[in-house]
């Protein structure tokens, strides 16, 4: 029996094993969980962790936690080097303080399905995504896990994919969306959280993409007081510029919470510190209202 713990709740589980479904796919330790919402309503959910195979001989991992009528699926991408190292019961064994990973049930609070992508499994020791986010074999793994994803809500209305990343999670989401339109595959939506908009170890920044091929909508959010000097506000102009071609754009700029240690770190205002549950109900309705606007 395993359990999770959630804030002033204790929530019991029950594990299911399941074979290779489509895909050849093994999906790993099911679980039912119960999270507690804004207004105190039980908000259940199930909880599995997932292998998908993409390239030979490789397999991408995400924990995928899905409400009862989602509105939409996010796939979320954690800055540094995105080695997570998510254990089969749904454990991380690194990157679990980044500011998506820890917000992921506020996610679902709000009505989306959430897939919290890991490195692939040849990518599973130090540097992890390091020099992998804007490659081919990355755009390989994901758009594998965005068509298993939505094979999974072909029943529902649910199909609708965004990609969210924050940090250097923000070079594989936008990179991925310039490299694979929706008829390829590609996401129906883009959200980019303190982006990377200058960059100091090669690779490009998230403005020096092609951003002007997007056609779908992208929303921005970014802190004002971001100390991170890749992700400087005063620099978000130039990202907003490089989408001046996309039809259905938003910034929303933040202030406040609490700033703590590495100013390029999780609990630094780049990590929207004690004030995640603001950000991310402001990104769900988002998506929300754009997803609405498509039906």
């Amino acid at each position: 029996m395993h359990t999770l713990r959630h804030p002033g709740n204790r929530i019991s589980t029950v594990t299911r094993i399941f074979r290779a479904l489509a895909f050849g796919l093994l999906l790993a330790s099911l679980t039912i969980a119960t999270a507690r919402s804004q207004t105190n309503q039980a908000v259940q959910f199930t909880q599995q962790v997932v292998d998908v195979p993409t390239r030979p001989g490789v397999t991408q991992r995400f924990l995928y936690l899905v409400p009862q009528h989602p509105v939409a699926t996010v796939i979320l991408f954690a800055g540094g080097q995105g080695g997570l190292q998510i254990s089969t019961e749904g454990e991380f064994m690194g990157g679990g303080g980044n500011f998506l990973v820890r917000s992921r049930q506020l996610f679902v609070e709000h009505g989306l399905a959430v897939a919290v992508v890991d490195a692939p499994s040849d990518r599973q020791s130090f540097p992890f995504l390091g020099g992998f986010r804007q490659t081919s074999q990355h755009v390989e793994d994901m758009k594998a896990v965005m068509a298993w994803l939505r094979q999974q809500q072909m029943a529902q209305s649910a199909i609708s994919v965004w990609l969210i990343g924050t940090s250097r999670g923000t070079q594989s989401a936008a990179f991925i969306a310039t490299q694979l339109d929706r008829t390829n595959g590609g996401p129906d939506g883009l959200v980019l959280t303190s982006t990377i908009l200058h960059e100091n170890k090669g690779g490009r920044a998230v403005p020096d993409m092609q951003l002007q091929g997007l056609r779908i909508p992208v929303l921005v959010v970014h802190h004002e007081q971001d100390g991170c000097k890749l992700c400087a506000f005063s620099d978000i102009p130039r990202l907003m510029d490089a989408l001046s071609a996309v039809s259905q754009k938003e910034l929303i700029s933040v202030r406040g919470g609490t700033s703590q240690g590495d100013p390029c770190e999780a609990r630094a205002y780049h990590g929207y510190n004690g004030i995640e549950q603001d950000v991310v109900t402001r990104i769900a309705d988002w998506i929300t209202a754009s997803v609405g606007r498509k039906q």
